[in-house]
């Protein structure tokens, strides 16, 4: 039991050290660092181009589809790391589950491809 308390502890130590350090560099950085705000630190900030209408304007569709086509391959493609951690322990039929699913995940990215989602104009 003293063992279990002994590893806790470790884990305690560090979030204390490193909330007292993240604190300590927060309230250096805010008083040592000038606080003057000129025109361009108070404007919005959209997309890398200069506010110049209404906020409610439309935007281009094709922001919204990258968008989500990353978000989908990017946490499709994050299963990949605990099955490489694995993958010598697991059982053939675990291996080919994720050779389908690594098939599947392909076709979808050629499906993507050849429609032409990927292409800016």
């Amino acid at each position: 039991m003293k063992l279990i308390y002994n590893e806790y502890s470790i884990i305690l130590i560090f979030l204390l050290l490193s909330s007292f350090l993240s604190i300590v560099i927060f309230t250096l950085s805010y008083f040592l660092t000038p606080q003057k705000s000129d025109q361009e630190k108070i404007s919005a900030y959209e997309c890398g181009f200069n506010p110049f209408d209404d906020a409610r304007a439309t935007f281009d569709i094709r922001f919204y589809l990258v968008a989500i086509l990353f978000l989908i391959f990017d946490l499709e493609v994050s299963f990949l790391f605990p099955w490489s951690l694995i993958l010598g322990e697991i059982s053939i039929y675990g291996f080919w589950n994720m050779i389908i699913f690594l098939t599947i995940l392909t076709l979808g990215f050629v499906y993507e491809w050849y429609k032409g989602a990927l292409e800016w104009e």
